[in-house]
């Protein structure tokens, strides 16, 4: 990935004053939030852009970069208001934590990563590969920080494949189901765990979802299957392969960068950080998880990830959520129209 380039658009000065423009029309017309919509954030450009980006993360590597927007020239209000219309061209976002917030902040707040509803990205704390709960994660840096804070991406697809051929036993352990935390997200009476695997496949496109920190709190409930020595192992066993070299690359965010994660076929880290003094100046990057349109096809399996499994759909987003959150109005690029 580091020798080559076709997995990163840097904006030249024509895409940057188009989107500069429909900012501009945006925030002179009061448009909210809310009412934003691809075609009153207008671009002729960025849509081409979108469209390589959503196929190199489903049909390429499972990731890509778009660098160069000029943050300094902007408030933190405007960034999140650029940002919000780039991604009405990118997909649909859907809810990514208890808050209900479909545009989430990520800083240091302090919080326990190893506690019952800990999550990654409000702590400075190193983070173990994982995947976030929806098809592509975006994140949109703002500032970064005073040292530390390097991304980490490694290829789901290739630590299977090797799992396959090293320890083919514990990859059929992988596809088994395991006890999943609802991370305090259950409705009452529902059950706080939930059974899903680590590794699917359907229709011949692999699915791998990792969050090890829920694997381990659902052993806290009473009922929940305890995990076997082979479960264990083969949740090690990734571990110790995305951690390694010939699995993983780095790269350290820049101000502008908008980050693309393919959560089917990648997993994702962050080295530990630290922040500048002055509140100003500390890291923080904008968050949204997206559906696209060209999403693959899940494994009924992973119904508590996607309700709708079918390539496509709007799916995915935080559980707590999932039988009352009404998704913006979904979007559709020719083909089946998600639903």
């Amino acid at each position: 990935m580091l020798s080559r380039d076709d997995w990163i658009h840097r904006l030249d000065s024509k895409e940057i004053a188009e989107i500069d423009a429909a900012f501009q029309q945006v925030r002179d017309k009061g448009i909210s939030f809310a009412d934003m919509t691809r075609e009153n954030f207008p671009l002729e450009r960025f849509p081409d852009i979108a469209a390589r980006a959503r196929e190199t993360l489903e049909m390429g590597p499972g990731l890509f970069l778009i660098r160069g927007l000029p943050t300094l020239k902007y408030s933190h209000r405007d960034l999140r208001l650029i940002y919000w219309g780039l991604g009405k061209h990118m997909g649909t976002a859907v809810c990514q934590s208890s808050d209900g917030d479909v545009l989430g902040d990520v800083r240091d707040i302090n919080v326990d990563i190893n506690g019952p509803r800990g999550r990654g990205y409000r702590t400075n704390q190193q983070l173990s590969f994982h995947c976030d709960s929806c098809d592509v994660v975006g994140l949109f840096v703002l500032r970064t920080p005073q040292s530390g804070g390097l991304s980490m991406i490694a290829s789901s697809l290739a630590i299977r494949n090797e799992i396959a051929r090293t320890r083919p036993d514990l990859l059929e352990v992988l596809y088994q189901p395991f006890p999943w935390s609802m991370q305090g997200q259950e409705k009452p009476g529902q059950a706080p765990y939930y059974p899903q695997p680590v590794y699917s496949d359907q229709d011949g496109h692999f699915c791998a979802r990792l969050v090890r920190a829920h694997i381990t709190n659902a052993q806290r409930f009473a009922g929940a299957p305890p995990l076997s020595k082979a479960q264990t192992e083969a949740l090690d066993l990734i571990g110790e392969l995305a951690a390694s070299e010939e699995f993983h690359f780095s790269m350290m965010f820049e101000p502008g960068d908008f980050q693309l994660l393919n959560n089917h076929v990648t997993m994702h880290s962050r080295t530990a950080f630290v922040d500048y003094p002055e509140a100003a100046r500390k890291r923080h990057l904008l968050r949204m998880w997206l559906s696209v349109p060209n999403s693959r096809p899940l494994s009924p399996l992973m119904g508590h990830l996607a309700r709708d499994q079918t390539p496509g759909a709007v799916r995915g987003g935080f559980p707590s959520l999932a039988d009352g959150y009404v998704y913006e109005t979904p979007i559709s690029y020719g083909g089946r129209p998600s639903t």
